[in-house]
């Protein structure tokens, strides 16, 4: 548990924090980055090509240029170089997608009491839902994050000798790709709901890797999953699930490897005691908001699941990741 000295400012700062979040979501959603990338524009300019007000727009405008992403010259403002990198639709870079993931949450998590009153969901799963524009900021969201992690982690996982990687619940496909480009001679199935594969085969497309990644509809639950595999890679799955479906998940999963074969699992992982780190103590409140029974697990309990699922030598990788993820490793004999 790490001790923190509170003072009153940093209370207040904390309590007060969404206000720049709300602007932040506001100017993503509006998409006034795009119209700034590279283009100095009046808030009238601003406002007339998102049709808003021109007095809130003028307003949001100088709210984002007090956080640093835009700069105000005269009476013009237009993005700085971070903000058309990451905010602006017509960069390869764009982080928009998770910011809109975390917009869509804010209403459920503003509802957490009563989620912790009731010990249920206040919200359905994000990626089980009807409405594409959700359920589509999750699913690349969820590439937006990957893009970041996941060249590092290839690169640093062993796979020489390996031909077939399962990517469970891989979404679009992120790690899938990224173990693909860093290993020549491994091809990939990405296996998630029927609702992903629009979004997987498009981003599996972008790479030019369609030869050698498919896309395999199914609920890992209760469907079956292809068999044959050389590694099974699952990432930040079991989090959405209680104990007794990680194991059968885990299960399944060992059940796809040849003998021999390699199960890579990666989550946010709390200590033992729970109380910490705090990124993972936070998304297990997230689960808690949207999902019957999912949670972050502890490295104590994902390594006696795994160990339960016939896996052997289970170790945590040495990868220094953020907000608290780590890889663990396991053999099937």
């Amino acid at each position: 548990m790490t001790t923190t000295e509170w003072t009153i400012p940093d209370l207040l700062q904390l309590s007060g924090g969404y206000w720049s979040t709300c602007a932040l979501h506001a100017g993503v959603k509006l998409d006034v980055f795009s119209v700034l990338d590279g283009t100095p524009r009046s808030a009238a300019e601003v406002a007339q090509l998102r049709d808003s007000d021109q007095r809130g727009t003028a307003m949001l405008l100088d709210a984002l240029t007090a956080l640093g992403l835009l700069e105000k010259r005269d009476h013009t403002y237009i993005s700085t170089e971070f903000a058309a990198a990451n905010l602006s639709q017509t960069s390869p870079g764009y982080m928009g997608h998770i910011l809109l993931h975390h917009h869509h949450l804010m209403a459920g998590w503003a509802r957490l009491h009563e989620s912790v009153q009731s010990g249920g969901p206040i919200r359905e799963r994000v990626a089980h839902g009807d409405d594409e524009s959700v359920r589509e900021s999750f699913l690349m969201g969820m590439f937006n994050l990957a893009s970041q992690l996941a060249p590092r982690i290839a690169h640093a996982i062993e796979l020489s000798g390996s031909r077939r990687l399962l990517d469970l619940g891989g979404g679009p496909g992120s790690y899938a790709i990224h173990f693909c480009l860093a290993n020549p001679d491994l091809t990939a199935v990405v296996y998630d709901l029927p609702t992903t594969r629009i979004f997987a085969e498009s981003t599996i497309e972008r790479f030019d890797l369609s030869g050698r990644i498919s896309f395999a509809a199914g609920d890992y639950h209760v469907d079956p999953v292809p068999a044959g595999f050389d590694v099974a890679w699952l990432s930040h799955i079991l989090h959405a699930d209680g104990p007794a479906a990680c194991r059968a998940l885990l299960r399944t999963a060992a059940a796809a490897l040849k003998p021999g074969g390699m199960l890579l699992l990666q989550e946010f992982i709390l200590d033992d005691a729970k109380d910490g780190p705090l990124f993972p103590a936070l998304f297990s409140l997230n689960m808690l908001l949207g999902t019957e029974s999912g949670q972050a697990y502890s490295e104590r309990e994902l390594f006696a699941m795994m160990t339960e699922a016939g896996l052997t030598e289970v170790h945590r990788l040495a990868l220094e990741l953020p907000n608290g993820s780590g890889v663990i490793r396991g053999c099937k004999m």
